[in-house]
Parts: C-alpha cells; structure tokens; sequence
C-alpha cells in the first residue's frame, strides 16, 4: 500500500521521485491543503495543493503514520527509496513498461492537453528559467493552481476508470 500510494502521488503531482520519496508530515498541511517540498533541483521550496484524491489518501496514510516519512521504508534512511518491484509489478499487470520519471511527463502531458497556462504549468512542476523575464513580474500564489490541480486529478481518474472498465469488460 506504501509503495501504491507513493506512486499515485508521483502520478498526480508530476514531483520528481526524491521529492516525493523525501516528504515528511511535517511539510503536509491538511488545513491549508497544501504539501510543501523542501529539498528541490532547483533549491526553492516548492508548494502545491492537494487535489481531493490526494488529500484523502494523505488523511488516510496520516490516520496510521508509523514514521516521520509519508512513505516509510526499512531502508537505512527511513523512507522510500526505489519502488522497482512495484514498478515492475505495475508495468507487468498493464503491459506497459515505465520509469518513475514517465509518471511525471504523464502528469505533464495531461495539464498540457487540458489547456493549462504555460506559467501554471512551470509551477506546478516547479521549472525555473532564467532567461524567462515575464515568469519574473507574475505574482502567483499556490491557490491559483488549485483548479490545474484538481483538472488533472479528474482527467487521470476518469480515464483510469475508463480503461479499468474497458479490460475488465474484455476478460469477463
């Protein structure tokens, strides 16, 4: 379940695998619903929302935290560190071979296909790019990326639900 979740947050939040193995409770806010990466390429914190499938899942990891870590793991840093035999799991049961990396160009080419704004996009994959000075004058707060969010979140389960449907109609 640890690993299942772990990947579902890869999926639905486009963060690199580091961030996402690395997050602690402390850096989840559930009154402001908000997780906070701290430790980034880039060196800036990043913020985001939770969409509403992420959120619950994060209420019921929290409900049972046995570590500091959201994605604890007997490993000698205490977290998660690489799910290769979930991915291989995974990949096995769809028929599709995939890096943890691919979850965040999943993430991204979906928020793209929805028509989110490019800037939108750069923040919530926490992009920076010196040589761009408009991103320099955009004032932006994490609420602004609340609806992307939960977009993306829509898209993904809509569709997953789709083809989980669609598979099990041609096997029964």
């Amino acid at each position: 379940e640890t690993t299942r979740h772990y990947l579902y947050l890869v999926l639905f939040t486009g963060l690199r695998r580091s961030e996402a193995s690395r997050l602690q409770w402390k850096d989840v806010d559930f009154e402001d619903k908000t997780i906070a990466i701290k430790e980034t390429k880039n060196h800036q914190v990043h913020v985001i929302p939770l969409s509403d499938f992420l959120y619950e899942l994060l209420k019921k990891r929290h409900a049972v935290k046995e570590s500091p870590y959201v994605f604890p793991s007997d490993s000698e840093r205490g977290y998660l560190i690489e799910p290769r035999t979930a991915v291989k799991r995974v990949s096995e049961l769809s028929g599709i071979t995939f890096t943890l990396h691919d979850l965040r160009r999943t993430f991204i080419t979906i928020a793209e296909s929805l028509d989110i704004p490019g800037y939108a996009l750069k923040r919530l994959l926490n992009h920076k790019d010196p040589n761009d000075v408009t991103a320099g004058y955009i004032v932006s707060n994490v609420d602004r990326l609340r609806e992307p969010m939960q977009q993306i979140t829509d898209f993904i389960i809509k569709n997953s639900n789709k083809n989980t449907k669609s598979r099990s109609e041609k096997t029964a």
